[in-house]
């Protein structure tokens, strides 16, 4: 045994564990649309939630990343804590996968024909040519992830088989036979180096497949490896439950602990299984057996399968027990809170399920901004200390939100690399400052009806009539910025800006009535301050909203990028028709009431 044998089987690992993560997140970013989908399918079908565990651990090749996905589903309030229970359990069946994929260094190298093409030393270069060819000379939907799979599967073998040469040297050596019959005598021993090396690669399938590499060798036998196979889920497990723990809400973190009560029962049952099977002579032909690869792939995958067929029942035990060990130390959170937690990390890594948890962010903004604004002139008519505070504590959870959106945004742009997912962060990254400012404004509007009350300062029927009419408009105008918005309706967003053009018109007819009536001695200098005041920010919600609507428009539009402001001169231009009859129509209905001597009626939508 030389130092160079030794840096030859360290260097194969280095290429495995690369090839690995290589191969898994382009399956991951290449699967994001698909696996949200499937993920919020997930039902009160304890069966289907299983097979929906297994199958997307088989295609993302990870059960960490699986299983902290549920755990983010979960604080999401997408996926609930007892539908997650199969999930988990299929995903640690599904994990068992690749090495089924690794067991392919069983094929010799006498095989003839198609099977040539399945040996590592074929497949290994095939793939890297395959991968090199895609992301150099190809250039399509996906392509890079595509490549980056072909390149990572040639990786992980080339590493394979590196470990494999490495291992047949050392295998010459006495230290490597001292140590594998240290496993077989001491089944604890080797429990203890699964669940080790498992926690430290943060994989159970690398962790397997080294197995693989150094069962190549010829020199494993059952009974040396079994322990080790067992440990192995311990190891993995608890990496997953402290990733599912960071920053995380009771019901999220109670996922993690339910891995590791459901491995901790796995590894009692197959140890014991084993155990008794021995003393009664079951296992007396295979004890001493050499293990292949393929032999330790079908180990793996027969100890989870029997133990997810014999402790299915028992998840809502592992279920009761994880709510004794994590129990609520806070109080119910607030909405907000809910969804800075479901601002996940763990859903970077799947851009469709981080943006979905944006945009319920954005949409409670939205919300939000829009009921601030309509209680605001509540204060306006009717000071009420209670409107005030409560208005005041929502603006807070604005800015709160904004900045962790923003934050969010920042950390989960370096990962996209779909053009329709750049384009959608693109236009959050627009509207969510737009959402924070009409919170802003409306903020201003309670506070100058705050300093009324103080100033004992009140407008008189005119003018609060006038206000009443403006305040009309505004609103319709915020519910299709909302519209815009929620649904990407061009329609709604197109008509924000003919209306926000009345708007203009409108502070300005008012504002020189307010001039009017200061003159005439009808309104204190200081009363026309606040009235100008309102009024300014007014105009200044209806011009946030013709951003929002224009950052739409966009985003359904790419090709107005960069072009918005040719766009709106051409609207006010009045090449328009849409946007003249629509202006037209609005402005003949608010002038209209706005010329009207006292009684006000209901405005129609316009």
């Amino acid at each position: 045994m030389s130092i160079f044998d030794i840096l030859s089987l360290f260097g194969g690992l280095a290429l495995f564990l690369y090839g690995m993560r290589l191969m898994g997140d382009g399956l991951k970013e290449s699967s994001s649309g698909t696996l949200k989908t499937a993920m919020e399918s997930v039902t009160n079908n304890p069966i289907k939630a299983f097979l929906l565990g297994l199958v997307i651990t088989a295609i993302i090749q990870s059960s960490t990343a699986t299983i902290v996905i549920t755990s983010g589903l979960v604080a999401a309030g997408i996926v609930s804590l007892r539908q997650s229970l199969g999930v988990i359990v299929g995903a640690n069946v599904g994990t068992t996968v690749t090495g089924q994929i690794i067991r392919l260094l069983d094929v010799e190298s006498q095989a003839s024909g198609i099977l040539q093409f399945f040996r590592p030393s074929t497949l290994a270069p095939l793939a890297l040519i395959i991968g090199i060819v895609i992301i150099m000379g190809l250039d399509f939907r996906n392509s890079r992830s595509i490549g980056n799979i072909a390149m990572g599967f040639g990786i992980l073998f080339t590493g394979l088989m590196n470990m494999t040469g490495a291992v047949n040297t050392l295998s010459s050596g006495g230290f490597f036979n001292t140590m594998l019959d240290r496993l077989g005598s001491n089944p604890v021993l080797g429990y203890l180096a699964g669940a080790g090396t498992a926690f430290v690669l943060q994989s159970s399938s690398a962790t397997i497949g080294i197995l693989q590499a150094f069962s190549a060798s010829g020199q494993l036998v059952f009974n040396e490896v079994y322990a080790v196979i067992v440990g192995v889920y311990l190891g993995d497990c608890v990496t997953t439950a402290i990733v599912c723990s960071i920053g995380a809400q009771p019901d999220a973190k109670r996922v993690g602990m339910i891995n590791i009560l459901y491995n901790l029962g796995k590894s009692v049952m197959v140890l014991l299984g084993v155990f008794i099977f021995k003393q009664i002579g079951l296992l007396d032909g295979i004890w001493n057996d050499t293990v292949n690869p393929g032999y330790i792939a079908n180990t793996n995958s027969l100890f989870n399968l029997v133990c997810a067929v014999l402790l299915f029942p028992f998840l809502s035990v592992f279920e009761s027990l994880s709510y004794k060990i994590i129990t609520d130390k806070r109080e119910e959170m607030d909405r907000s809170d809910e969804l800075i937690e479901a601002l996940n990390p763990a859903f970077i890594a799947t851009p469709a399920l981080a943006l979905k948890s944006c945009y319920d962010v954005l949409k409670t903004m939205c919300d939000t901004a829009e009921g601030n604004i309509s209680a605001s002139f509540k204060l306006v008519r009717k000071y009420e200390p209670e409107l005030f505070t409560q208005i005041a504590q929502d603006e807070d959870k604005l800015d709160h939100l904004t900045d962790a959106l923003t934050n969010y945004l920042a950390q989960l742009s370096g990962h996209l690399k779909d053009p329709a997912h750049v384009a959608i962060m693109n236009h959050y990254y627009k509207v969510v400052s737009e959402f924070e400012r009409l919170g802003d404004y409306a903020m201003n509007i309670a506070e100058t009806a705050q300093d009324n009350r103080d100033q004992e300062i009140s407008f008189s029927d005119e003018a609060q009539r006038e206000l009443d009419i403006i305040e009309d408009l505004i609103m319709h105008i915020l519910e299709r910025t909302d519209r815009a918005f929620r649904y990407r309706d061009v329609h709604a967003a197109e008509d924000i800006e003919p209306l926000e053009e009345v708007i203009d018109a409108l502070t300005a007819e008012m504002m020189q009535r307010h001039m009017d009536r200061v003159f005439e001695g009808k309104c204190t200098v200081y009363a026309g301050k606040n009235y100008s005041d309102i009024l300014m920010y007014i105009e200044r919600i209806s011009d946030t909203c013709s951003n929002i609507g224009l950052a739409t428009i966009t985003r359904v539009h790419p090709e107005l990028a960069g072009h918005t402001h040719d766009y709106t001169q051409a609207l006010h231009s009045r090449e328009d028709e849409r946007f003249n009859k629509l202006y037209d129509s609005a402005y003949a209905e608010y002038f209209r009431k706005l010329n009207e001597p006292a009684e006000s009626q209901a405005s129609p939508v316009v």
